[in-house]
């Protein structure tokens, strides 16, 4: 097949000609954002079985590519990615607008019996006997002209990912599973998988469930800023300030830019520049309750507990053993503790997994069903 590359504003007209005419088309990006908050759009890789092209970002300005995102985000084609979360933040920042639908294969992947978030290269390999190069998996992408190794390199990826796609299409639909992802796939239109919002920035700081009561706000203080400033000045947030120097500002509480200074981690330059707001943010916080922590239940079991965790593992192992996936795909011990000690996030309880088994989960817990024995088969049935 012959790859196109595009870099031209004539091109994209007859680009999105062909693009308007199919039902769905594999997608792919390359991007940098090693120095910088945002991704660093560098390629954008599309195919269907017939062609398949390379259009550079770079070469063309933002409002030459305005048309082919619109008609990317057509809602009549399937757009189909390998872990799509970061291609889907790109196009989300670009545009403002959320791509759907998407068929995502790394998330269809378990239904299949592949193990949970299974790699690209991995599923081509089982798939299609196909040995992906690694060649070019550290190469600058902004680095202009791109040799031909690396275009074919780049296009690879949405040549074998439209084989992937009508394999796995096939036996989805052989296997009367293809519904099953609708859920799975309707959580990817949720905005704040692609922006994090300031206020919550303080949920991923590793660490922060030591703390609680001044320090704690402290850390919710210092991450909205954090956040605030890497996106200002597009710069990774971890270049600003790194986790375990926040948890160590959040215990020490510098009052002043010179005790700030003495902070051993902390190096100058930070201080020189940020030094005043990082000591005012911590005079703020320290004196305002912090925000709660999501509530999800952190006691140890009971041995009651874990009784019950051994009922449940027993129906989640009947449930896989039908439809031919191993259990831990289906739902781990860990997803089963956290839905016995309450957590109502458990991902048994989201998309196929919860049509699956799930529901039935969550009504055996509140007593709706019962598990006996029926000539050595382990039967749910409705409590009478």
């Amino acid at each position: 097949m012959t790859i196109e590359y595009i870099d031209k504003p004539e091109q994209l007209t007859e680009l999105c000609d062909r693009i308007r005419q199919a039902s769905w088309i594999a997608l792919d990006t390359e991007f940098l954002r090693e120095k910088t908050y945002y991704p660093i759009f560098c390629l954008l890789q599309i195919a269907t079985p017939e062609w398949v092209v390379c259009v550079d970002p770079i070469a063309l300005a933002d409002e030459e590519m305005t048309e082919l995102f619109e008609v990317i985000q057509n809602p009549d084609i399937i757009k189909v990615l390998h872990s799509c979360r970061q291609d889907l933040e790109i196009f989300f920042q670009l545009t403002g607008q959320l791509t759907a639908p998407v068929f995502d294969t790394q998330i269809a992947a378990p239904l299949l019996g592949f193990q949970e978030n299974p790699g690209y290269a991995m599923l081509v390999s089982n798939l299609l006997n196909v040995n992906l190069a690694k060649t070019h998996t550290r190469t600058d992408w902004t680095v202009r002209p791109l040799s031909e190794e690396q275009i074919k390199y780049a296009a690879d990826d949405v040549i074998y990912l439209c084989k992937v796609y009508q394999m796995m299409i096939q036996k989805l639909e052989e296997l009367g599973r293809l519904d099953w992802l609708d859920k799975d796939f309707e959580l990817l239109k949720n905005p704040e998988l692609y922006q994090l919002s300031p206020v919550n920035a303080w949920k991923k700081v590793k660490g922060k469930n030591r703390l609680t009561g001044k320090q704690l706000s402290i850390i919710q203080g210092l991450s909205q800023w954090r956040e605030q400033t890497a996106q200002a000045e597009n710069r990774p947030k971890n270049w600003l300030i790194r986790d375990d120097l926040l948890l160590e500002l959040a215990k020490l509480q510098p009052e002043t830019v010179n005790e700030l200074g003495n902070v051993r981690s902390i190096n100058e330059r930070t201080v020189k520049r940020y030094g005043k707001i990082i000591c005012q943010i911590i005079a703020e916080y320290k004196e305002q309750p912090p925000l709660a922590m999501d509530a999800k239940k952190v006691n140890k079991k009971s041995q009651k507990q874990e009784a019950i965790v051994d009922i449940l593992t027993a129906l989640v192992r009947l449930r896989s053993d039908e439809n031919s996936l191993n259990p831990t795909i289906l739902a781990n011990r860990k997803d089963l503790e956290g839905l016995v000690l309450g957590d109502n996030d458990s991902p048994v309880l989201q998309g196929w997994r919860y049509s699956m088994v799930g529901k039935e989960l969550q009504g055996f817990l509140q007593g709706e069903f019962t598990l006996t024995l029926d000539s050595d088969e382990i039967v749910l049935a409705d409590r009478v």
